[in-house]
C-alpha cells in the first residue's frame, strides 16, 4: 500500500515523537518570549507613569478625581443654552468649510507629490535606481516632521492663515502617502511595463499606461483615508493661528465661562463633519477596492 502522506518511495519515515517534541519546544519558546515582552511592557509603562507623576506639578494621582470637573462644567453650561446651538452651528459653518478646503487642497497636493516620489522610489520601476535611497529618505524626512512643527516655522515666514497649514499638511501627506503608494506599486505586475518597453515607450509612458491603471484603486483608497486624517490635522492647526474651525474653537475656549456653548457646538459640528466624511470615503474605498478585486 502506498503511503500517501510521505510519498510512494520506501525508506525511513519521520519520527512523529520528534515532531511533537519540536512543536512543544517551539510553543514553549514563543510563550517565554511573550512573557518577557509582557514584563518589559509593564516595566516601561510603570516607569513612564511614575516619571510623569513626579514631573506633574499637581500630582497626577492626587488630581485624578477632578478629571471630569471641567468637562461637566462645559456640558452643563451648553445644556442650559442648548436652544442657541443651532444658530451657533450656522455661524461656524464658514470656518468648517475653510477647514475642509485646507484638508482637500493639502491632500491633493500631497497625493500628487506622493505619486512621483513613490514611482521614483520603487524597486523595479524607478527611473534612476541608484537614487532610490535618496527618494526613500526624502519621504522618511517628510513623515518624521509633524505638521504642527512645519506650520509654526511657516508662520514666521508667511504669517498666519490657511496657506502655511496647506503647505504643512501637504508635505507630511506627501511623505506618508508616498510610503503607502510605493508599497502598492511594488506589487504591480511588470509584464505590461515590459511589453510597453519592448515597443519603445519611455519611462513616463510605461508608468502611466502600465503601472498606474493597476494601482489607481488602492492609491485612491489611501488618498481618501488620508483626507479624513487631514481634516483632523487642519482643525488642530487652527489652534496655532492657521484659520479654520480650530481657530474658532481656540478663541471660544480662551474666553472660558460664558462661551462654553460655542465650544460644544464647534465640537459637535466638527464631529458630525468627520463622521459624514468617514462614511462617504469608506463607501467609496470599499467600492474601489472590491471593484478592483472583481
Amino acid at each position: 500500500m502506498v503511503d500517501i502522506a510521505f510519498g510512494p518511495e520506501r525508506g525511513k519515515r519521520p519520527d512523529t515523537a520528534n515532531i511533537q517534541d519540536s512543536y512543544l519546544d517551539m510553543v514553549r519558546r514563543k510563550r517565554m518570549y511573550g512573557g518577557i515582552l509582557l514584563v518589559i511592557f509593564i516595566a516601561l509603562m510603570s516607569s513612564g507613569w511614575i516619571l510623569a507623576d513626579d514631573r506633574n506639578a499637581g500630582g497626577f494621582w492626587n488630581g485624578l478625581h477632578q478629571v471630569f470637573d471641567f468637562p461637566s462644567e462645559v456640558l452643563s453650561e451648553a445644556w442650559e443654552k442648548r436652544a442657541s446651538l443651532p444658530a451657533i452651528f450656522i455661524e461656524h459653518i464658514p470656518a468648517l468649510i475653510e477647514t475642509l478646503n485646507i484638508a482637500a487642497v493639502a491632500t491633493l497636493l500631497g497625493a500628487l507629490a506622493a505619486m512621483s516620489l513613490s514611482l521614483l522610489a520603487t524597486r523595479g520601476l524607478a527611473r534612476w535606481p541608484r537614487l532610490i535611497p535618496l527618494f526613500r529618505r526624502t519621504m522618511d524626512g517628510l513623515r518624521a516632521i509633524p505638521e504642527i512643527v512645519i506650520a509654526l516655522v511657516l508662520i514666521y515666514i508667511l504669517g498666519g492663515g490657511p496657506v502655511p497649514a496647506v503647505i504643512a499638511i501637504a508635505l507630511h501627506t506627501g511623505g506618508a502617502l508616498g510610503k503607502l503608494f510605493s508599497e502598492v506599486a511594488e506589487n504591480a505586475d511588470l509584464k505590461p511595463v515590459e511589453g510597453l518597453a519592448s515597443v519603445g515607450a519611455n519611462w513616463s509612458q510605461r508608468m502611466w499606461l502600465g503601472v498606474i491603471p493597476q494601482v489607481a484603486p488602492n492609491w485612491l483608497s489611501y488618498a481618501l483615508l488620508r483626507f479624513e486624517i487631514n481634516v483632523r490635522a487642519s482643525a488642530i492647526l487652527g489652534f496655532v493661528g492657521e484659520g479654520g474651525i480650530g481657530h474658532d474653537l481656540k478663541l471660544a475656549m480662551q474666553w472660558g465661562q460664558g462661551r462654553y456653548d460655542q465650544v460644544v457646538a464647534i465640537f459637535l459640528l466638527l464631529f458630525f463633519a468627520i463622521v459624514v466624511i468617514d462614511r462617504i470615503s469608506d463607501h467609496y474605498r470599499n467600492k474601489l477596492v472590491k471593484g478592483a478585486a472583481l
